[in-house]
Protein backbone atom coordinates (compact mmCIF):
# COMPACT_ATOMS: atom_id res chain seq x y z
CA UNK A 1 0.00 0.00 0.00
CA UNK A 2 2.93 2.09 0.91
CA UNK A 3 5.01 1.63 -2.68
CA UNK A 4 1.72 2.26 -4.34
CA UNK A 5 0.97 5.86 -2.96
CA UNK A 6 4.47 6.49 -3.11
CA UNK A 7 4.06 5.24 -7.08
CA UNK A 8 1.15 7.29 -7.23
CA UNK A 9 2.60 10.40 -5.34
CA UNK A 10 5.98 10.16 -7.83
CA UNK A 11 3.12 10.46 -10.80
CA UNK A 12 1.60 13.14 -9.80
CA UNK A 13 4.94 15.29 -9.36
CA UNK A 14 5.87 14.24 -12.67
CA UNK A 15 3.21 15.36 -14.19
CA UNK A 16 3.49 18.72 -12.55
CA UNK A 17 6.95 19.05 -13.94
CA UNK A 18 6.15 18.43 -17.09
CA UNK A 19 2.88 20.72 -17.24
CA UNK A 20 5.21 23.90 -16.04
CA UNK A 21 8.37 22.74 -17.90
CA UNK A 22 5.18 22.70 -21.00
CA UNK A 23 3.78 26.88 -20.04
CA UNK A 24 7.65 27.76 -20.12
CA UNK A 25 7.95 29.05 -23.74
CA UNK A 26 11.65 29.91 -23.84
CA UNK A 27 12.34 25.82 -22.48
CA UNK A 28 10.14 24.25 -25.15
CA UNK A 29 11.93 26.70 -27.96
CA UNK A 30 15.22 25.68 -26.59
CA UNK A 31 14.06 21.88 -26.41
CA UNK A 32 13.45 22.46 -30.11
CA UNK A 33 16.69 23.87 -30.73
CA UNK A 34 18.11 21.20 -28.97
CA UNK A 35 16.15 18.33 -30.89
CA UNK A 36 16.66 19.53 -34.12
CA UNK A 37 20.51 19.63 -33.63
CA UNK A 38 20.77 16.18 -32.49
CA UNK A 39 18.53 15.15 -34.99
CA UNK A 40 20.41 16.27 -37.60
CA UNK A 41 23.59 15.08 -36.16
CA UNK A 42 21.99 11.42 -36.02
CA UNK A 43 21.10 11.36 -39.38
CA UNK A 44 24.38 13.22 -40.83
CA UNK A 45 25.37 9.91 -42.18
CA UNK A 46 21.73 9.28 -44.72
CA UNK A 47 21.00 12.63 -45.37
CA UNK A 48 21.58 13.27 -49.02
CA UNK A 49 24.74 15.79 -48.61
CA UNK A 50 28.20 16.01 -49.81
CA UNK A 51 30.91 13.81 -48.36
CA UNK A 52 32.37 16.41 -45.71
CA UNK A 53 36.05 15.78 -46.50
CA UNK A 54 35.44 15.50 -50.75
CA UNK A 55 37.26 18.62 -52.57
CA UNK A 56 36.42 20.39 -55.75
CA UNK A 57 38.97 22.61 -57.07
CA UNK A 58 36.79 24.45 -59.30
CA UNK A 59 34.52 25.16 -56.63
CA UNK A 60 36.77 27.20 -54.09
CA UNK A 61 35.49 29.57 -51.46
CA UNK A 62 31.70 29.97 -53.54
CA UNK A 63 29.51 32.00 -52.75
CA UNK A 64 25.99 29.75 -51.61
CA UNK A 65 24.10 28.04 -54.57
CA UNK A 66 21.77 25.74 -55.19
CA UNK A 67 24.65 23.33 -55.04
CA UNK A 68 25.99 24.23 -52.00
CA UNK A 69 23.57 26.34 -50.08
CA UNK A 70 26.15 26.92 -47.33
CA UNK A 71 28.76 27.57 -49.88
CA UNK A 72 32.42 26.08 -49.85
CA UNK A 73 35.41 26.60 -48.03
CA UNK A 74 38.83 27.01 -49.12
CA UNK A 75 39.44 23.76 -50.44
CA UNK A 76 36.28 23.30 -51.91
CA UNK A 77 34.60 21.20 -49.46
CA UNK A 78 31.02 21.86 -48.71
CA UNK A 79 30.05 24.11 -45.64
CA UNK A 80 26.59 22.52 -45.10
CA UNK A 81 27.89 18.85 -45.21
CA UNK A 82 30.71 19.70 -42.51
CA UNK A 83 28.36 21.66 -40.51
CA UNK A 84 26.07 18.88 -40.32
CA UNK A 85 29.06 16.52 -39.56
CA UNK A 86 30.19 19.44 -37.13
CA UNK A 87 27.45 18.83 -35.26
CA UNK A 88 28.40 15.88 -33.98
CA UNK A 89 31.52 16.22 -32.52
CA UNK A 90 29.85 19.21 -31.16
CA UNK A 91 26.87 17.21 -29.28
CA UNK A 92 29.34 14.31 -28.46
CA UNK A 93 31.58 16.30 -27.03
CA UNK A 94 29.25 18.35 -24.45
CA UNK A 95 27.45 15.43 -23.59
CA UNK A 96 30.51 13.27 -22.84
CA UNK A 97 32.22 15.38 -21.66
CA UNK A 98 29.10 16.68 -18.66
CA UNK A 99 28.93 12.80 -18.58
CA UNK A 100 32.17 12.24 -16.89
CA UNK A 101 31.96 15.50 -15.03
CA UNK A 102 29.04 14.08 -13.35
CA UNK A 103 30.54 10.40 -12.98
CA UNK A 104 32.85 12.11 -10.90
CA UNK A 105 32.37 14.76 -8.65
CA UNK A 106 28.58 13.60 -8.17
CA UNK A 107 29.97 10.67 -6.14
CA UNK A 108 32.76 13.24 -4.69
CA UNK A 109 30.01 15.83 -3.74
CA UNK A 110 28.18 13.04 -1.75
CA UNK A 111 30.86 11.77 0.25
CA UNK A 112 32.03 14.77 1.42
CA UNK A 113 28.59 16.31 2.35
CA UNK A 114 27.45 13.05 3.53
CA UNK A 115 30.30 12.04 5.87
CA UNK A 116 32.25 15.06 6.77
CA UNK A 117 35.28 15.25 8.98
CA UNK A 118 39.01 14.72 7.19
CA UNK A 119 37.31 13.44 4.03
CA UNK A 120 35.32 16.72 3.27
CA UNK A 121 37.74 18.43 4.04
CA UNK A 122 40.65 17.00 1.25
CA UNK A 123 37.53 16.95 -0.94
CA UNK A 124 36.73 20.97 -0.40
CA UNK A 125 40.30 21.69 -0.69
CA UNK A 126 41.10 19.70 -3.73
CA UNK A 127 37.91 21.41 -5.44
CA UNK A 128 38.79 24.84 -4.35
CA UNK A 129 42.49 24.30 -5.83
CA UNK A 130 41.13 23.23 -9.70
CA UNK A 131 37.77 26.34 -9.36
CA UNK A 132 40.91 28.78 -8.80
CA UNK A 133 42.14 28.40 -12.40
CA UNK A 134 39.49 29.56 -14.68
CA UNK A 135 37.31 26.79 -16.72
CA UNK A 136 38.42 27.59 -19.85
CA UNK A 137 42.46 28.32 -19.24
CA UNK A 138 42.45 24.72 -17.23
CA UNK A 139 40.62 23.21 -19.91
CA UNK A 140 43.51 24.31 -22.56
CA UNK A 141 45.95 23.10 -19.92
CA UNK A 142 44.81 19.81 -19.39
CA UNK A 143 44.05 19.49 -23.44
CA UNK A 144 47.47 20.47 -24.31
CA UNK A 145 49.55 18.11 -21.57
CA UNK A 146 46.68 14.80 -23.17
CA UNK A 147 47.56 15.77 -26.21
CA UNK A 148 45.38 17.12 -29.64
CA UNK A 149 42.04 15.15 -30.07
CA UNK A 150 38.02 15.07 -29.44
CA UNK A 151 38.64 12.25 -26.78
CA UNK A 152 41.11 14.27 -24.93
CA UNK A 153 39.42 16.98 -25.00
CA UNK A 154 36.38 15.44 -23.75
CA UNK A 155 38.52 14.12 -21.02
CA UNK A 156 40.23 17.50 -20.57
CA UNK A 157 36.51 19.81 -20.34
CA UNK A 158 34.95 16.88 -18.28
CA UNK A 159 37.63 17.57 -15.88
CA UNK A 160 37.52 21.19 -15.65
CA UNK A 161 33.61 20.83 -15.01
CA UNK A 162 33.87 18.01 -12.55
CA UNK A 163 34.47 20.65 -9.52
CA UNK A 164 31.25 22.15 -10.37
CA UNK A 165 29.18 19.44 -9.61
CA UNK A 166 31.23 18.80 -6.81
CA UNK A 167 30.46 21.93 -4.66
CA UNK A 168 26.82 21.77 -5.60
CA UNK A 169 26.44 18.10 -4.74
CA UNK A 170 28.28 18.83 -1.29
CA UNK A 171 25.79 21.73 -0.80
CA UNK A 172 22.80 20.16 -1.20
CA UNK A 173 23.82 16.80 0.83
CA UNK A 174 24.56 19.18 3.46
CA UNK A 175 20.76 20.57 3.49
CA UNK A 176 19.26 17.30 2.73
CA UNK A 177 21.38 15.00 6.01
CA UNK A 178 19.63 16.98 8.30
CA UNK A 179 16.26 16.77 7.20
CA UNK A 180 13.74 15.20 9.42
CA UNK A 181 13.14 12.09 7.13
CA UNK A 182 16.78 11.38 7.00
CA UNK A 183 17.61 12.10 10.38
CA UNK A 184 14.52 9.34 11.47
CA UNK A 185 16.31 6.97 8.98
CA UNK A 186 18.90 7.07 10.76
CA UNK A 187 17.31 6.87 14.02
CA UNK A 188 15.41 3.39 13.19
CA UNK A 189 19.01 1.87 12.50
CA UNK A 190 19.39 1.96 8.37
CA UNK A 191 22.80 1.88 6.94
CA UNK A 192 24.49 4.24 5.27
CA UNK A 193 24.07 2.92 1.72
CA UNK A 194 20.29 2.52 2.15
CA UNK A 195 20.25 6.42 2.88
CA UNK A 196 22.30 7.81 0.30
CA UNK A 197 20.51 5.71 -2.46
CA UNK A 198 17.06 5.98 -0.50
CA UNK A 199 16.64 9.12 0.32
CA UNK A 200 20.00 11.69 -0.62
CA UNK A 201 21.10 10.86 -3.98
CA UNK A 202 17.40 11.04 -5.16
CA UNK A 203 16.85 14.34 -3.83
CA UNK A 204 19.92 15.74 -5.46
CA UNK A 205 19.42 14.57 -8.74
CA UNK A 206 17.00 17.74 -10.18
CA UNK A 207 19.58 20.13 -9.19
CA UNK A 208 22.63 18.44 -10.52
CA UNK A 209 20.43 17.42 -13.85
CA UNK A 210 19.53 21.20 -14.20
CA UNK A 211 23.49 21.97 -13.91
CA UNK A 212 24.16 19.24 -16.33
CA UNK A 213 22.27 20.88 -18.95
CA UNK A 214 23.53 24.71 -18.59
CA UNK A 215 27.11 22.98 -18.36
CA UNK A 216 26.89 21.13 -21.78
CA UNK A 217 26.86 24.68 -23.24
CA UNK A 218 29.33 25.87 -21.81
CA UNK A 219 31.37 22.45 -23.22
CA UNK A 220 30.09 23.09 -26.32
CA UNK A 221 31.87 26.13 -26.51
CA UNK A 222 35.25 24.60 -25.12
CA UNK A 223 34.86 22.29 -27.17
CA UNK A 224 34.85 24.94 -30.22
CA UNK A 225 37.61 26.76 -28.61
CA UNK A 226 39.58 24.14 -28.01
CA UNK A 227 39.05 22.70 -32.09
CA UNK A 228 39.71 26.49 -32.57
CA UNK A 229 43.18 26.63 -31.26
CA UNK A 230 44.19 23.11 -32.90
CA UNK A 231 43.61 21.19 -29.16
CA UNK A 232 40.24 19.29 -30.17
CA UNK A 233 39.05 18.01 -33.22
CA UNK A 234 41.63 17.19 -36.36
CA UNK A 235 41.28 17.95 -39.74
CA UNK A 236 39.84 16.58 -42.10
CA UNK A 237 37.19 15.55 -40.05
CA UNK A 238 35.14 18.63 -39.45
CA UNK A 239 34.09 20.39 -36.27
CA UNK A 240 32.50 24.14 -35.52
CA UNK A 241 35.84 25.28 -34.14
CA UNK A 242 38.19 24.13 -36.80
CA UNK A 243 36.05 25.40 -39.08
CA UNK A 244 35.87 28.89 -37.65
CA UNK A 245 40.21 28.40 -37.08
CA UNK A 246 40.04 28.25 -41.09
CA UNK A 247 37.79 30.72 -42.01
CA UNK A 248 39.38 33.55 -39.82
CA UNK A 249 41.79 33.95 -42.32
CA UNK A 250 39.10 34.43 -45.23
CA UNK A 251 36.88 36.73 -43.53
CA UNK A 252 36.39 39.78 -46.60
CA UNK A 253 36.38 36.63 -49.56
CA UNK A 254 34.36 34.17 -47.75
CA UNK A 255 32.04 35.59 -45.19
CA UNK A 256 30.06 32.62 -45.12
CA UNK A 257 32.86 30.42 -43.93
CA UNK A 258 32.36 31.65 -40.67
CA UNK A 259 29.16 32.79 -40.66
CA UNK A 260 27.20 29.31 -40.67
CA UNK A 261 29.58 27.98 -37.53
CA UNK A 262 29.23 30.61 -35.43
CA UNK A 263 25.33 30.74 -36.14
CA UNK A 264 25.14 27.10 -35.16
CA UNK A 265 27.46 27.67 -32.36
CA UNK A 266 24.94 30.41 -31.10
CA UNK A 267 21.95 28.37 -31.57
CA UNK A 268 22.95 25.60 -30.01
CA UNK A 269 24.11 26.55 -26.69
CA UNK A 270 21.26 29.15 -26.48
CA UNK A 271 19.14 26.25 -26.63
CA UNK A 272 20.82 23.80 -24.04
CA UNK A 273 20.55 27.64 -21.91
CA UNK A 274 16.65 27.87 -22.19
CA UNK A 275 16.38 24.19 -22.08
CA UNK A 276 17.93 24.32 -18.05
CA UNK A 277 16.04 27.43 -17.42
CA UNK A 278 13.52 25.85 -18.24
CA UNK A 279 14.35 22.83 -16.64
CA UNK A 280 14.95 24.61 -13.17
CA UNK A 281 12.10 26.57 -12.92
CA UNK A 282 9.56 23.16 -13.57
CA UNK A 283 11.60 21.12 -10.62
CA UNK A 284 11.68 23.79 -8.27
CA UNK A 285 9.50 22.73 -5.33
CA UNK A 286 8.82 25.78 -4.34
CA UNK A 287 7.18 26.23 -7.40
CA UNK A 288 5.00 23.24 -7.14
Amino acid sequence: MVAQTDIILATKSQNRVWKKFRSHRSAMLGGILVAFFILIAILAPVLPIPDPAATDWGAVRKAPTAAHPFGTDEIGRDVLSRMIWGAQASLLAGVVSVGIAVLLGVPLGIVAGYFGGWTDAIISRCTEALLAAPFLILAIALAAFLGPSLTNAMIAIGISAMPIFVRLTRGQVLTIKTADYVESARAIGLPDRRILTRYIFPNVLPPILVQATLTIATAIIAEASLSFLGLGQQPPAPSWGSMLNTAKNFLNQAPWMAMWPGIAIFLVVLGFNLLGDGLRDALDPREH
